[in-house]
């Protein structure tokens, strides 16, 4: 009859390995990982070094403060509908000045400015802010008439461009830009698919039009190529010289520098016998130095040894 038919036809669905669950269906909603668990310690915890530890200069903070003015601007929100001035109270609490001389700004090169920028003590890019302390390598978002977090997936940009990730490094890269002044340095890659500098990206669309052009004195590029990957682009050639038209028709003063050899040296640390990395080589003359200085000390003992013996030899067997 008609009943068992139904109920088979449920059992069948149930027990099919293309069935799934409405729940999970419906628990995750989007293509985006979901918000990092523990999000709030570890961003209170971040602010404390950073205000401590890393950059004392920036004076009392109130981290806790700056964590309800971080979550409030996308708890309880349309997680698509999450607009860059939603930060703006979040801004204003943890904001602070970026020495003069220290910007570094960079595209397709996070690790490499991370490791570089060695928590600022050599340049502060915005990663090494305490604005970006709240977001580097963590995601969030929160669920529209909902007081949590959206642990199980957050949109990504390709979904809604107002998501609240996209639009924090929006309103954070702007803000980095009007705080920079002095030598500008920018780090491309001039081994990344698509281009050093992206036409559209951050540096491009958020950070090089919110330059303080009057603040500024001149801005240097640097191309840094992978250590044994291609050289894609370079200064003057591709997507790079774009930029170098765009700087100088905003009136910048410009250099670029392939390869520019401090960071060369860096990214060599982890290849060191790479062709690519043979200009900083001097290790086998080194080397050999060690083989004759031990060798030498080696003959040394040994005449040491002859003599005293010989010296024996003499004085209790004459």
């Amino acid at each position: 009859n008609m009943n068992s038919f139904f109920l088979s036809l449920l059992v069948g669905l149930l027990f099919s390995k293309d069935y799934v669950k409405p729940t999970e269906i419906d628990r995750k909603k989007w293509k985006g990982e979901g918000t990092t668990p523990n999000l709030e310690s570890i961003v209170i915890g971040r602010c404390y070094e950073y205000i401590r530890l890393v950059n004392p200069n920036v004076g009392e903070k109130n981290c806790t403060e700056i964590w309800e003015a971080f979550k409030n601007a996308f708890i309880n929100k349309d997680p698509c509908n999450i607009l860059p001035s939603d930060y703006e109270l979040f801004i204003n609490l943890s904001v602070h000045t970026i020495p003069p001389n220290k910007a570094l700004f960079w595209e397709n090169n996070h690790l490499l400015v991370t490791s570089y920028s060695d928590k600022s003590r050599r340049y502060m890019p915005l990663c090494d802010t305490l604005i970006a302390s709240f977001g580097d390598f963590l995601n969030w978002c929160g669920q529209a008439n909902d007081t949590g977090f959206d642990y199980d997936s957050c949109p990504m940009t390709e979904e809604c461009e107002n998501n609240a990730v996209e639009s924090f490094w929006r309103i954070a890269s702007i803000t980095y830009a009007k705080q920079s002044s002095g030598v500008i340095y920018v780090m491309l890659n001039g081994s990344a698919i698509g281009g050093a500098y992206p036409v559209k990206g951050f540096f491009a669309d958020y950070e090089l039009p919110n330059l303080q052009k009057d603040r500024i004195s001149r801005i240097e590029i640097w191309v840094m190529d992978d250590i044994g990957g291609p050289d894609l682009d370079s200064c003057g050639k591709g997507s790079v010289q774009i930029l170098e038209e765009r700087l100088k028709t905003m009136g910048y003063d410009i250099t670029c520098i392939d390869n520019y050899k401090s960071v060369l040296l860096l990214k060599c640390l982890d290849y060191p016998y790479h062709s690519d990395c043979s200009i900083f080589s001097s290790a086998p003359s080194t080397q050999r130095r060690l083989v004759s200085s031990e060798r030498g000390n080696s003959w040394s003992r040994l005449i040491y040894t002859i003599f005293v013996a010989f010296v024996f030899e003499i004085c209790f067997n004459p």
